[in-house]
């Protein structure tokens, strides 16, 4: 498909998913609840918080407030850059239905993040109340600076490519294994624990806190809530976020050369 065709395509793809969105709200809700591990971990904090100080690796003191904040943010930003396209990919190379997509004139990992993204006007949805509360209630501990907003949307469009290429790639490894599902559970396992998903990098040792920012996990979760909790400058967020699009394009790269090789693989078998 030439390109411009392709792209005049996407919205169509856009429909089509999020009606499939619509249709299957109810799994997506399962999954929204399923991931509510923040809120509980912000439940924990809070109580951390409120017996003794907590301090970070730089000296910034954690009070209740400041976690209310901390993970209500993560909560967000998880529902946000949330891609399956490596469970998609497992499945459809096992059952031979890969085949009939790339029949398609749509390259298949266009297909799969169109699916991805269409479902983000539902879970934008299930955001919003949660925005709601951190604004009424948590003001202070909020990113005022425009200019760190506009910064703060870069960087969630980063932290999406990271998620879903990450995806594209392990899903791509299904081609040379029986399943990469269980390489996935590995990732999602380090991506818990290095992200600032189940508690803020700030609180790591300092050895510890200085090696996640050369992890591709920083740049999925924290970086996008620092900006937003106004824990990151302008310049500091710039020069962050340009070490994301880093992660970005090597994930990317990896990614296309584990698909062709792939696909190479699976026709030559007769997939």
């Amino acid at each position: 498909m030439r390109p411009f065709a392709a792209f005049r395509a996407l919205p169509t793809l856009l429909k089509i998913g999020f009606a499939e969105a619509v249709a299957y709200r109810a799994e997506m809700l399962v999954w929204v609840f399923a991931t509510t591990m923040p809120l509980i971990m912000m439940m924990l904090w809070t109580s951390v918080a409120a017996a003794a100080p907590v301090v970070g690796t730089g000296g910034q003191q954690w009070g209740s407030g400041a976690f209310v904040a901390y993970f209500l943010a993560v909560f967000i930003v998880r529902q946000l850059i949330s891609a399956w396209a490596s469970w998609e990919i497992n499945f459809e190379v096992r059952q031979g239905q890969l085949a009939m997509r790339l029949l398609r004139p749509m390259h298949p990992i266009i297909s799969y993040a169109m699916s991805n993204l269409a479902y983000m006007p539902l879970r934008a949805l299930v955001t919003v109340p949660v925005v709601a509360v951190l604004l009424a209630t948590q003001s202070g501990h909020v990113a005022t600076d425009w200019r760190v907003w506009l910064l703060w949307l870069v960087s969630m469009f980063g932290a999406w490519l990271i998620t879903f290429f990450v995806n594209v790639a392990v899903g791509s490894l299904a081609f040379f294994l029986e399943s990469s599902i269980k390489i996935m559970d590995v990732w999602l396992a380090l991506f818990f624990v290095f992200s600032g998903y189940l508690f803020p990098l700030d609180l790591f040792p300092p050895w510890l806190r200085a090696t996640t920012e050369w992890l591709p996990f920083r740049y999925q979760i924290a970086l996008p809530v620092e900006l937003m909790t106004g824990k990151l400058g302008l310049e500091e967020g710039l020069g962050l976020v340009a070490r994301q699009y880093g992660w970005a394009a090597l994930l990317i790269f990896l990614s296309l050369t584990l698909w062709r090789s792939g696909v190479k693989r699976f026709q030559a078998y007769g997939g």
